[in-house]
């Protein structure tokens, strides 16, 4: 994709800054120990340059509760569904050791788990339900919140609120696009007005939850769209997100954040804290 006329702006994108993810007093159904923090800082940083911010975009995880990725989709041989945190592999499916709970989307769950592995980005891990459309936990860090009313009021502009994961048969962790597109439901496919706005910004400061899914998975994206002329104009601000924990046994996910960031330096992007910039 082509980055068009680059403006002199400066846009804030914020991945995923809920309720849901939030530690702390949120109590979140998928906390990510440190977002509280990191929500506060980022509300922070915008009451302090706010003025200089021209636009701020903000992406929210929405989901359904019978979801691919909840344990209401899938059942063990007793019939029993999963617990939060269980990671399911094609062979698990194809062993009859999880299948659909709902026996007509069996072949279409077991294609799905297999074109993950197929990709290798991330496996099928099954989390509590989180972000509800229509919860407390969808609703954005409160102080974040209101520091985003303000923004709206001294600017007078509007903050451009982006939802991505309705479809219940793919994750979606990128704001960009799913991680499995689905080709009927154009909401999976990925988001041009969002990479466009972002192509033409003079700089791009991201801060969001979590560093290890979808911040990783989002920045990944736009710099693959982009490229790298676009890559160095954004700023990843690493007190502003946190990596979900390693699970036991199982995937290292703050590792997977620290190669990201490593991955999107390489590529020209900078990694600096909010107290930073000025």
């Amino acid at each position: 994709m082509t980055s068009g006329t680059v403006s002199q702006g400066v846009h804030l994108l914020v991945i995923d800054p809920q309720q849901d993810f939030c530690d702390g007093p949120c109590q979140g159904a998928l906390a990510v120990p440190g977002a509280d923090a990191d929500m506060r800082r980022l509300a922070a940083l915008i009451d302090r340059l706010g003025q200089g911010i021209d636009a701020i975009h903000v992406t929210l995880d929405s989901h359904q509760l019978l979801d691919i990725a909840h344990p209401a989709w899938w059942r063990d041989p007793s019939g029993a569904p999963p617990a939060p945190f269980t990671v399911i592999s094609a062979a698990d499916v194809m062993a009859g050791q999880w299948r659909a709970a709902d026996p007509a989307q069996q072949d279409r769950s077991a294609r799905y788990v297999a074109t993950l592995e197929q990709q290798g980005k991330y496996a099928l891990v099954i989390w509590p339900p989180h972000c509800l459309i229509g919860t407390p936990g969808h609703a954005v860090h409160p102080d974040l919140f209101a520091a985003l009313m303000r923004w709206q009021i001294a600017r007078h502009r509007a903050v451009n609120f982006v939802c991505k994961g309705a479809n219940p048969y793919t994750e979606h962790y990128s704001a960009i696009a799913a991680e499995v597109p689905d080709p009927d439901d154009t909401g999976t496919l990925p988001h041009t007005g969002l990479l466009g706005a972002l192509s033409r910004a003079g700089q791009v400061w991201v801060a969001g939850e979590a560093l290890s899914h979808c911040v990783r998975a989002t920045v990944t994206d736009i710099a693959d769209h982009l490229g790298v002329d676009a890559c160095r104009r954004f700023t990843v601000l690493g007190d502003c997100m946190s990596p979900v924990p390693a699970l036991p046994g199982g995937p290292d996910f703050p590792a997977l954040g620290r190669e990201f960031l490593k991955a999107m330096q390489a590529r020209g992007m900078m990694v600096a804290d909010s107290t930073a910039l000025i």
